[in-house]
C-alpha cells in the first residue's frame, strides 16, 4: 500500500534542502554533486523539487506527487572551502534516506552530527602541509637544507593565512600575506645562498595556496553544463592565482632579485 506524503512537511523539506545544499556548496562539492544529492534526498522524502544553484546561494522549490502543494525557499551560502569528510559523509545520508526512508527528522540530526564533526588539530595541519611542501623542493632537485627552508615557510605561510581568516581578512588579502611571508622566507634563503638549490626551496614554498579543488570544480562544473558556476569558479580562481603572484612578487622586489 503506498504512503500518502503529508503536504505539510514541504516548507521544513524545503529548509533542510537547502541546509544540506549550502553545506556542500561550502564545503567544496561541485555543483553537479550537490544538485544530485538534493534530488536523491528529495526522492527518499517523497517530493519532487527544481533547484537554481549559483555561487553564491540557492534557491529550491518543493513539489509533492499530486502537485498540490508548492513551497520555495533561498539561501545564501556561506564563502568556499574545503571539507571532504563533510561532502562524504552528506552523500552517504543521502543514499540511507533513500533505501532506508529516513525522516526530516532524521536528516536534521544527522546534518548537526556531520556539522559538528571535529577537524584535524591546526599543528597536525600544519605540519603535514609542511612536509608536504618540502616533497615538492625535494621532487624539483632541493637537498635537506632546502627542504627545510620549504618546510618552514610553508609552516608560517599556512600559519599566516589562517590567521588573517580568523581575524576576518578579505580572503584574497589573506592568500597575498600568506605567499609574502613564505616567499620572504624562501627568499632570505635564497639572498643568503643557503642550500644548494634555494630556487626550488623559493618556487615550492607557495604550492600550498594552489586552488585546485576550485579548479577542478570550475572545470567540472563546465562540463556538465554548469557553465555559469564554472566562469565564476574559473574567476575565483585566477583572482587566487593573482593574490599568489603578487605576493611572489613583492617578496622579489623586496630582495631585488
Amino acid at each position: 500500500m503506498e504512503t500518502k506524503i503529508d503536504s505539510t512537511l514541504a516548507p521544513r523539506v524545503g529548509n533542510v534542502l537547502l541546509d544540506v545544499g549550502a553545506a556542500l556548496m561550502s564545503s567544496g562539492a561541485s555543483t553537479h554533486r550537490t544538485r544530485l544529492t538534493l534530488e536523491r534526498l528529495a526522492n527518499g522524502l517523497g517530493f519532487k523539487i527544481e533547484l537554481l544553484i549559483t555561487q553564491r546561494a540557492l534557491m529550491v522549490t518543493v513539489i509533492d506527487e499530486e502537485k498540490q502543494h508548492l513551497v520555495s525557499r533561498l539561501k545564501r551560502t556561506s564563502p568556499h572551502g574545503v571539507n571532504f569528510k563533510l561532502v562524504s559523509g552528506v552523500s552517504r545520508m543521502s543514499w540511507r534516506v533513500l533505501e532506508e526512508n529516513w525522516t526530516v527528522e532524521q536528516i536534521e540530526n544527522e546534518l548537526r552530527r556531520l556539522k559538528k564533526l571535529p577537524h584535524y588539530p591546526r599543528w597536525i595541519v600544519l605540519t603535514m602541509v609542511g612536509l608536504a611542501g618540502a616533497a615538492f623542493c625535494r621532487i624539483f632537485g632541493g637537498g635537506l637544507p632546502d627542504m627545510a627552508v620549504t618546510f618552514v615557510a610553508t609552516f608560517a605561510g599556512l600559519y599566516t593565512r589562517q590567521t588573517a581568516v580568523k581575524k576576518k581578512f578579505n580572503p584574497y588579502i589573506s592568500i597575498y600575506f600568506a605567499s609574502l611571508v613564505a616567499s620572504l622566507i624562501a627568499g632570505t634563503a635564497e639572498f643568503f645562498a643557503i642550500g644548494s638549490h634555494p630556487d626550488a626551496a623559493f618556487s615550492t614554498s607557495v604550492l600550498f595556496l594552489v586552488p585546485g579543488v576550485p579548479m577542478i570544480n570550475a572545470v567540472t562544473d563546465m562540463m556538465d553544463g554548469n557553465t555559469q558556476n564554472g566562469l565564476v569558479r574559473l574567476f575565483n580562481t585566477l583572482i587566487i592565482a593573482f593574490a599568489i603572484a603578487m605576493g611572489v612578487f613583492t617578496a622579489r622586489v623586496i630582495f631585488n632579485f
